[in-house]
């Protein structure tokens, strides 16, 4: 028999936290159609959710299977809004007694700890051991086979359990045990609704779909949940690298590397690696994108391009928001200004001044009608007459 919580959440406390979890939930999803169901009787949807948790009577609802090009081919199942929104209570619930038990350099889905982050943290570490490019560094890139699609959810849920003991006083622990075992345990594919042709799904490898993972593997990709679950999953292996490599390591998801003077020792650690994952995940690394690469030749992570002293937006980052530029002309004012924006802020980080001016004079030439560029073409601005457009329409809505 499990231990009796220190207190126990009170339905009004519940309520409140559901609430908060619903506005975390709709950030950047007020115009999805599950969303806006859920919002017009959302104090009585709230409700409902809260008894169904304190009865412990909670089912996750059926997912939405679509395939996606972005760019890879993957599959993706997305839960109800929901059921979102008890993900996100759960995270909240969590995040802070896992996130300090992470190494410095697992950089996903933790707050300051983007792609970003991770790009500066892996150049920190190449000038470290290459003595700012003085001597000879090279990276080792490792890869796991279709990760998500075999991450052990019994495995998991015990280790998500061990993480969290130690915080038995600061947290209804029963009540999280329950979101835990109620979330990870149940199977995403019951009930599942294929949105598409199945022709879609051909071309997919039987490694990174979920209907073809072994039982009771795999976790949906696209989950809040699934992000935060692959780093305690992942915990363990991270610990491992950071002390076989004198804490040059990092990694983001399912891609990891370590940076070292010796081509040698980075040999020697990749069957230490396989033989670590194989014995206690039972996952396996992808030998096919297992490299090592030169610091001086350059090495690719997370969407840019590593070399001595500069950042490249890498080849296939680039494409793809080549691919999306082209078409930003059929957009209104408002949503033209926020894609611009983006597009110049993903590349401000990067040696990327020639890729702006190539946008500006070509597929985003039709853009000085509604607004002007500053700050070397970092900054998009809409002119004056749309901007009291757009805020008068965003006047009139609210009212």
């Amino acid at each position: 028999m499990s231990a009796s919580p220190l207190f126990l959440t009170s339905p009004k406390q519940l309520l409140l936290d559901l609430y908060k979890a619903y506005k975390d939930a709709r950030r950047h999803k007020r115009s999805k159609q599950d969303q806006l169901r859920f919002e017009r009787y959302y104090e009585r949807n709230l409700i409902a959710l809260r008894d169904a948790i304190l009865a412990r009577r909670y089912k996750p609802g059926p997912c939405k299977c679509f395939i996606i090009h972005d760019p890879k081919m993957r599959e993706i199942l997305a839960a109800l809004f929901r059921d979102r929104v008890v993900h996100h209570l759960l995270y909240n619930y969590v995040y802070k007694f896992l996130e300090i038990q992470f190494i410095r350099d697992s950089y996903s889905c933790i707050k300051g700890r983007g792609t970003h982050d991770g790009i500066y943290r892996m150049e920190e570490k190449i000038r470290q051991e290459s003595c700012n490019y003085s001597r000879p560094c090279f990276i080792l890139k490792l890869d796991i086979v279709g990760y998500f699609m075999h991450i052990d959810r019994k495995k998991l849920l015990s280790l998500c359990k061990l993480m969290l003991a130690q915080y038995k006083d600061k947290m209804d622990f029963e009540l999280v045990e329950y979101l835990l075992e109620t979330i990870i345990t149940s199977n995403p594919l019951e009930g599942c609704i294929r949105v598409g042709a199945p022709s879609e799904w051909d071309g997919l490898p039987d490694k990174k779909s979920l209907f073809k993972s072994p039982p009771g593997k795999g976790l949906p990709i696209g989950n809040l949940t699934s992000q935060l679950f692959s780093n305690v999953y992942m915990d363990a292996f991270d610990k491992y690298m950071y002390s076989i490599s004198n804490e040059q390591y990092g990694r983001y998801v399912d891609d990891a590397y370590v940076v070292s003077r010796s081509k040698a020792s980075l040999r020697k650690i990749i069957p230490l690696a396989k033989t670590f994952l194989k014995e206690n995940l039972d996952v396996d690394l992808n030998m096919d994108k297992v490299a090592i690469y030169s610091a001086y030749r350059g090495v690719e992570f997370l969407g840019s391009y590593l070399k001595p002293f500069r950042k490249y937006v890498s080849n296939r980052c680039l494409a793809r928001m080549n691919k999306r530029v082209v078409h930003l002309y059929k957009k209104k004012p408002l949503d033209v200004n926020n894609s611009v924006n983006s597009y110049l802020g993903i590349t401000s980080h990067f040696a990327a001044y020639n890729i702006r001016k190539k946008w500006i004079d070509g597929p985003l030439a039709f853009s000085f009608q509604y607004g002007y560029y500053k700050k070397g073409i970092l900054r998009y601005r809409l002119v004056q007459a749309y901007r009291l457009h757009v805020t008068n329409k965003l006047l009139s809505i609210c009212r």
